[in-house]
């Protein structure tokens, strides 16, 4: 559902409008789904079974604003690469429909209205936000030096907990649980974004960029599983450290189970599979975010 209001959106855009749009992936919401999801699991741990809806609507709506310039200053980075990939070849910054320029500036009004929203909860939630942004730009440049840019990505997305925590709270002295979501958050990152970059394996590997897919190779499943454990055992961690009820460990267990299914059936050297997979890891999120909310009432 959320894919077709998206893609709609965007689709009904006058011209001059959809190269925007598309560079911040706005047809696309896994992206931004994936970074908001533990932004709002921290939200609802912090404020328990009567979240602030106002804080919740502020970091939504950051959420797809940050992604959007997260997305449009990478594909300012990665232009010279990207046209090297049948994947990414028609972005709007590859294909010329919008310049390295104004793709700057689209990326820093993004950057700015995020944080305009996030001070609507509170100033001190746009500070956190901001002080993202030099590792969300960072990020472009790690796959080219760095052999498992994943492992950067997790640290970067996953910051979101404490702008959740911070929107809720108005607070920057962050207890254990927020920390407990924070790992969570990396691993469950390194898990989809692995997938997601077996996508690409065969290009990556000729253009000599970094990648999960070119480190793990045929071992990437074993690792992944790994990083499940990890992933799930960071939100159990969170919420042995607050006073949750019984159901928020019960649907915790379902999300894992989910999500070791997802891993195990997922054929990595066929880039749909992969693709099918990395959109279908936000019901993890979503099944997490269901059992904090369950736990508040239980």
């Amino acid at each position: 559902m959320l894919h077709k209001i998206s893609a709609g959106v965007v689709t009904r855009s006058p011209d001059s409008v959809r190269s925007y749009l598309l560079l911040m992936r706005l047809d696309r919401p896994t992206g931004y789904v994936l970074y908001l999801l533990p932004g709002l699991w921290a939200v609802v741990f912090a404020s328990g079974n009567r979240p602030n809806l106002l804080s919740v609507a502020a970091v939504a709506v950051a959420a797809v604003l940050i992604r959007g310039f997260a997305c449009a200053s990478n594909d300012v980075t990665d232009k010279e690469i990207d046209i090297r990939v049948a994947r990414t070849v028609s972005r709007p910054v590859a294909a010329g429909t919008i310049s390295v320029r104004n793709g700057i500036l689209w990326a820093a009004a993004q950057a700015l209205v995020a944080l305009l929203v996030l001070a609507v909860a509170n100033v001190e939630t746009a500070l956190v936000a901001l002080a993202t942004y030099p590792l969300i730009v960072a990020y472009p440049f790690m796959k080219r030096f760095f052999i498992w840019p994943s492992a950067f990505l997790g640290l970067v997305m996953s910051t979101y907990v404490f702008v959740g925590w911070t929107a809720a709270t108005g607070n920057t002295d962050y207890p254990p649980a927020v920390y407990g979501l924070y790992v969570a958050g990396v691993f469950w990152t390194m898990v989809h974004d692995a997938i997601y970059s077996h996508q690409d394996k065969e290009y990556d590997r000729k253009i000599g960029v970094k990648s999960s897919a070119l480190l793990f190779g045929n071992a990437t499943k074993l690792w992944l599983s790994f990083f499940v454990v990890l992933s799930v055992t960071g939100v159990l961690w969170a919420g042995s450290l607050t006073p949750i009820g019984w159901a928020f460990y019960v649907i915790v267990v379902v999300a894992a189970a989910y999500l070791f299914y997802l891993l195990f059936r997922v054929d990595l050297d066929d880039p749909k599979a992969c693709w099918d997979a990395f959109v279908a890891n936000t019901y993890y999120g979503w099944i997490v975010l269901a059992a904090v909310i369950a736990g508040q009432f239980t």
